[in-house]
């Protein structure tokens, strides 16, 4: 489907920053805000850096890195975090795989898969 990893968003605990690619940028803003608090808090948890991205058959991988010096980063504790958001936010993480590989586009998945609209009131 495609050549390259293509990366949906991550978070540096070294920068402090998060980052959301604007191609997917027609995700529903509540979708937009959970991966952002959970990369966030990922990387004030375990350190390093954390990436979000779509392999070339829409499976969702999560990349993680950290600097050789980062005495913070734990690996164990990541591959660890990792399994627990995979469980937890199962449902999310599925929708966003189907309706990449079905349209390669978001549009009413994603948003039906959290029990809510764009347009909800939080």
């Amino acid at each position: 489907m495609y050549q390259d990893n293509i990366t949906l968003c991550g978070a540096s605990a070294y920068e402090k920053k998060f980052y959301f690619n604007q191609d997917f940028n027609a995700l529903p803003d509540h979708v937009k805000k959970e991966l952002q608090i959970m990369c966030v808090l990922y990387t004030e948890d375990v350190g390093g850096i954390l990436t979000l991205e779509f392999d070339e058959n829409g499976r969702l991988q999560f990349k993680t890195e950290a600097l050789e010096a980062d005495a913070r980063y734990d690996e164990i504790g990541s591959g660890l975090k990792i399994k627990q958001l995979q469980q937890t936010k199962r449902e999310l993480f599925e929708s966003l795989e189907k309706e990449r590989r079905i349209k390669g586009s978001f549009g009413f998945v994603v948003w039906r898969c959290c029990g809510r609209r764009d347009d909800d009131v939080e």
